[in-house]
């Protein structure tokens, strides 16, 4: 098969949807990889490196995508690149589609089969293509709370874990997943009081029983939520429903309630954001204010350590990629029903429920697209 990596194009996105080592593993079965040249350039690969591996570097992304079968991305296609989609290939990316009908409406069009990371599941019910970019957005949501606290930054003036005689920051995260526990144990490693609110008692038992000291857990009722996003010096959203539009569990009504110049990290804004004042930013003006409360709201957080960011999204998604390859999406589809999770577009017709539901498109079952 012939695989193409495009640059991304997204704003101040610098990771890459494959690197050199995924290269020589697709070359080593017999594919041929296509990557645009500095397509790698901002997480430290080089054109040579990718030669090295086996790549043939092209020099536009116009010449990739008319040469390849499939497309393996980080970002979700941006308009021009979606343009250039055509039927019967395959885009293998994070799609992030219920809160985007404009890149629906575009996939839908091209004829593609689009299967996103951030669908594709696991045995144990996991999401193992976005948990590496949750724990890395998780990592760095307290990092960027901080910031967003200093007073020449619009904040409060408070430091993450106080100094002796004077208290720390108050911190709640709002979800106990992946992206909520990495966020709190490194705000609790800052030296912040943290509480984390999940409505899955399991989920906290499961906090306590392996952190039980390090933060603490409190029952996401909306009272609680309203008391600690009160009392709260930062508050780091991080709740998911995969594939669906994410749920708003702040008001503004309750930003009034806050104090002035904490701040909110909204983690889950790639999926539409779970503040009722949530709008996407970028790494270039990562924060505006709403009634004296800082905002910082960017859509592609990982991107900002896109080194990491790219060899960990890699070591996830190459089994897929190999699979898709080896087999064809169809055959690879058909043997693994978590990778056959990830569709979400097939010629023309949507194939995940949670985005038909958000957006009122009509849904065929993925099962009925691997027949059609």
């Amino acid at each position: 098969m012939k695989i193409g990596c495009p640059k991304e194009i997204k704003a101040q996105e610098f990771r890459v949807g494959l690197t050199p080592n995924a290269v020589r593993e697709a070359v080593a079965r017999g594919h041929e990889v296509l990557i645009e040249s500095a397509a790698g350039a901002g997480a430290g690969f080089g054109d040579g490196d990718y030669r090295a591996a086996g790549a043939r570097i092209v020099d536009t992304a116009a010449e990739l995508f008319a040469a390849a079968e499939m497309i393996v991305k980080v970002k979700e296609p941006q308009p021009e690149e979606r343009a250039r989609l055509r039927e019967g290939q395959v885009l293998f990316t994070y799609l992030h589609l219920a809160p985007d009908p404009a890149q629906t409406r575009d996939l839908l069009a091209s004829g593609c089969t689009a299967i996103a990371y951030e669908t594709v599941t696991d045995a144990g019910g996991g999401l193992p293509l976005l948990a590496p970019m949750s724990e890395v957005a998780g990592r760095l949501a307290p990092q960027v709370g901080a910031w967003c606290l200093q007073k020449v930054n619009g904040g409060r003036g408070v430091l993450m874990g106080g100094i002796p005689g004077v208290g720390p920051a108050k911190v709640a995260v709002i979800g106990g997943g992946v992206v909520g526990t990495h966020a709190a144990r490194v705000a609790a490693g800052m030296g912040a009081e943290v509480t984390v609110l999940d409505r899955s008692l399991p989920r906290m038992r499961y906090l306590d029983d392996v952190f039980g000291g390090v933060f603490a857990t409190r029952y996401a009722s909306s009272g609680n939520t309203a008391d600690l996003v009160a009392e709260a010096d930062l508050v780091i959203g991080a709740v998911l429903i995969p594939g669906a539009a994410a749920p708003k569990l702040v008001s503004r009504a309750q930003l009034k309630d806050m104090k002035p110049g904490a701040a909110v990290v909204d983690v889950a804004i790639d999926q539409g954001g779970c503040f009722e004042t949530s709008k996407a930013t970028t790494h270039q003006d990562p924060i505006y204010e709403v009634d004296g409360i800082v905002h910082y709201c960017v859509a592609n957080m990982p991107g900002a350590v896109a080194r990491t960011s790219t060899i960990g999204l890699g070591n996830a998604t190459l089994p897929f990629v190999l699979a898709l390859a080896d087999k064809g999406w169809r055959q690879a589809c058909e043997d693994d029903p978590h990778l056959l999770a990830g569709l979400n577009v097939h010629a023309g017709q949507l194939t995940y429920y949670a985005v038909g539901k958000a957006l009122g498109i009509d849904v065929i079952s993925p099962a009925l697209a691997l027949r059609g």
